[in-house]
């Protein structure tokens, strides 16, 4: 059988669909982390939206919403947190962190919330997606788009030396605020894709990856992207051929690329030895 032929139906359509557009916007949001050294806010945010997913199953409202708000609303205050109240950013993320896990426990509980769905969202669901979950996967992947192109470069220049961002007038704590919303949005829009556990991996593996590669931070964003959306493709074909998890499998092929542009970087990268030396 074609490897293409699964294809054929509307299931694995709409989870194509849904997995490029978060395969595409994840990275992009991830490049920003990775060089900021917050690579784990995801993992912190995901747990938020994780509760806030709960919340929306015990109140019988459309799960994404809700995970939306509670995400952004943990995501900004951890930013807050951590440049206000001079919290260590790694503290300021625990709060919230364990917070959010806590309160998502709790709820799951209620109304047996457990069963009635929540672990869809806790560890991806790609190939139940509805029509509804594409559009707002959709929209939310382009306002990604948009707030980055918009804002990119002034993100760049707070990564490359905030105090002198701040000289030139650039509104260093609005666009961290930004980039902890925009981290919020990302989570919410990938947790039906590979769920909220391993979101963060989609985010951070693809930037490893591009960095090994890329000369440029732009570079680095269009080369995460790229690894991004193949993952997906080649995760989804894998998990289809094999009958194996497709959120699970679509994180380890991005491990997997991870680790053999290492591997073939460092090769190339290490000197030769010269003529009667000892290799």
């Amino acid at each position: 059988m074609s490897i293409l032929e699964p294809f054929r139906y509307q299931y694995m359509q709409l989870a194509l669909a849904g997995g490029l557009v978060v395969g595409a916007v994840a990275p992009l949001i991830g490049v920003f982390l990775v060089h900021k050294r917050l690579s784990l806010m995801g993992d912190g945010i995901g747990h938020l939206a994780f509760a806030g997913v709960a919340l929306g199953i015990v109140l019988n409202v459309y799960p994404v919403w809700t995970a939306l708000a509670v995400a952004a609303a943990g995501a900004v205050g951890t930013e807050l947190l951590r440049s206000r109240a001079r919290t260590s950013g790694d503290l300021a993320l625990a709060i919230f962190f364990y917070g959010g896990l806590a309160a998502g426990v709790v709820l799951a509980g209620l109304r047996g919330a457990l069963n009635a769905g929540i672990l869809a969202y806790l560890f991806g669901s790609i190939l139940t997606m509805q029509p509804r979950d594409l559009w707002a996967i959709g929209a939310i992947g382009l306002v990604i788009v948009a707030a980055v192109a918009v804002f990119g470069r002034a993100m760049f220049a707070t990564l490359v030396d905030e105090e002198s961002a701040r000289v030139a007038g650039i509104p260093v704590e609005g666009l961290n605020l930004l980039l902890s919303a925009l981290t919020a949005v990302t989570i919410v829009a990938s947790m039906r894709v590979v769920g909220v556990l391993l979101v963060a991996a989609l985010m951070v593996l693809p930037v490893a990856t591009s960095r090994l590669l890329a000369r440029s931070f732009r570079g680095t964003l269009l080369g995460a992207s790229a690894v991004g959306v193949a993952s997906v493709v080649v995760g989804l074909v894998a998990s289809s051929a094999w009958g194996l998890a497709s959120g699970g499998t679509i994180v380890l092929v991005a491990g997997l690329a991870f680790a053999v542009v290492a591997v073939v970087a460092g090769r190339r990268r290490r000197p030769r030895p010269r003529d009667g030396a000892i290799p």
